[in-house]
């Protein structure tokens, strides 16, 4: 697969622009830890391999269990997520899925058991934020970099 376009290169303006959104959601006071199983989910969702390279990465260096990693496709059947970050797993399937239908009120309202309103609104860029940069890096067939020893071995 070839790379289509490099997007920093080409409009580093607009690039600029998203990475301010992740700064801002890098601080708003969101767990780090959850904050990378949602833009891991979205990114699996979505299909992006350079995203889930990146968080896959983030997470481990980060402490998350592999367990966990492994599971997330299937968080619904697993008991190793919190009511916390089930709450924000099922938001994030329902914001990245928009076309599908609109979140229901039943995700709502397990996101606001779980979460302020402030909390609900940074989690909502989050989810905003890490569907861009798949769109982006998917859509311009960002190349993940390449683990050329597990490669070989393989």
């Amino acid at each position: 697969m070839t790379q289509r376009l490099n997007a920093l290169q080409i409009a580093p303006a607009a690039i600029n622009a998203v990475l301010g959104a992740q700064n801002y959601v890098e601080q708003c006071g969101l767990e780090h830890s959850l904050l990378e199983l949602v833009k891991m989910r979205a990114s699996q969702i979505n299909s992006c391999a350079y995203c889930l390279h990146m968080h896959t990465a983030d997470a481990r260096k980060a402490g998350e269990s592999e367990a966990r990693l492994y599971l997330l496709t299937a968080w619904e059947e697993s008991e190793l997520y919190t009511p916390r970050e089930r709450a924000a797993l099922r938001w994030t399937e329902a914001l990245t899925r928009l076309s599908e239908g609109a979140p229901s009120d039943e995700a709502f309202a397990e996101l606001r058991e779980h979460f302020s309103e402030v909390e609900c609104v940074n989690l909502s860029v989050a989810i905003g934020t890490i569907n861009i940069w798949n769109r982006i890096n998917a859509g311009f067939r960002t190349r993940h970099p390449q683990d050329r020893n597990r490669l070989a071995a393989a």
